[in-house]
């Protein structure tokens, strides 16, 4: 059986990972750490654990279809005006999890026997990152710290990282990576999702140096932190952190959006990669499940050259 790991964060991963259940691969899943919005920046302000959100999505996007109860509760948000509203119970459970265990990997490991999950859940890193932007405001250049407000700012993003600049891969993560058939980064939100696992030097040495073969899936709409970056200039900017990477296969998803398809197989080519073109549009944000994992099944199950 195939060994995929699957990189990203929020909606993206939850998208590619929901595809990914549908075929008959061993699959981990490896989260960002970095979110600071929303109920998790709240809980990852007061308390000392992985902000539980992205990880949350992941494990629902996994779960056993006869886990839906489960799976709807940990999705279920508290509306009102208490000290409640806006978390998800997903999040208080895992925060819980996360404070009896010292090791992340064995919270995540419980949550995911809660749900019955079809995936390995993992953590880029054990400690809670964060994203840090260079924005380009015409001559001038804004610093950025945070996953949240890189994600929601004004100008263009110049330049990414991640602090602690020193901090350490997910051991188990690392161990994953290295003993995978096929890597997948994306879709999802391309400087706050996809790229830090890249800004990583642990993970981004255990990707280059692993045997697995690699695939981008391109997102299907600009977002915020994209507005203005053609399709071409996200595989541009993913090359500028990818050092010693290398990709195989790059899938637009709609075909309709490739206005230029000869910039975008330049900037395939620039990465060593095929270009794979296909109508995976359930809307203008959404990837349809079944045609991603179609397309993904045909490279991740059936390709020979893994």
């Amino acid at each position: 059986m195939r060994k995929v790991v699957a990189f990203g964060g929020g909606r993206g991963l939850s998208a590619s990972l929901r595809a990914l259940t549908r075929l008959d691969i061993d699959l981990t899943a490896v989260v960002t750490v970095a979110d600071d919005g929303g109920s998790s920046g709240i809980i990852r302000r007061s308390r000392p654990v992985l902000p539980p959100g992205d990880l949350r999505k992941a494990l629902v996007a996994t779960a056993d279809p006869e886990k839906a109860t489960a799976a709807g509760l940990f999705s279920h948000r508290f509306d009102g005006d208490d000290f409640l509203s806006g978390h998800p119970v997903g999040n208080i459970v895992l925060t819980s999890l996360l404070e009896r265990h010292a090791n992340p990997v064995a919270a995540l490991e419980e949550a995911a026997e809660l749900l019955g999950c079809r995936a390995r859940i993992l953590p880029m890193s054990c400690r809670p990152l964060d994203i840090v932007a260079d924005l380009v405001e015409g001559a001038g250049i804004r610093t950025i710290v945070g996953q949240h407000d890189v994600a929601v700012a004004d100008g263009a993003v110049g330049e990414v990282r991640l602090l602690p600049a020193d901090a350490s891969a997910c051991p188990e993560t690392l161990k994953a990576v290295a003993e995978a058939d096929w890597h997948v980064f994306g879709p999802g939100s391309w400087y706050t999702s996809v790229i830090p696992h890249l800004l990583l030097p642990e993970l981004r040495e255990a990707v280059a140096d692993a045997a697995a073969r690699r695939v981008v899936v391109l997102n299907l709409s600009e977002e915020k932190e994209t507005d203005g970056l053609t399709l071409a200039g996200h595989l541009d900017a993913l090359g500028r952190y990818a050092e010693g990477v290398r990709f195989h296969y790059v899938i637009s998803g709609d075909t309709r959006t490739l206005d230029d398809p000869e910039s975008l197989n330049s900037a395939a080519q620039s990465l060593k990669a095929e270009l794979l073109a296909a109508d995976l549009a359930a809307d203008v944000v959404t990837h349809d499940v079944a045609a991603l994992a179609a397309v993904l099944g045909n490279l991740l199950v059936e390709d020979g050259g893994s």
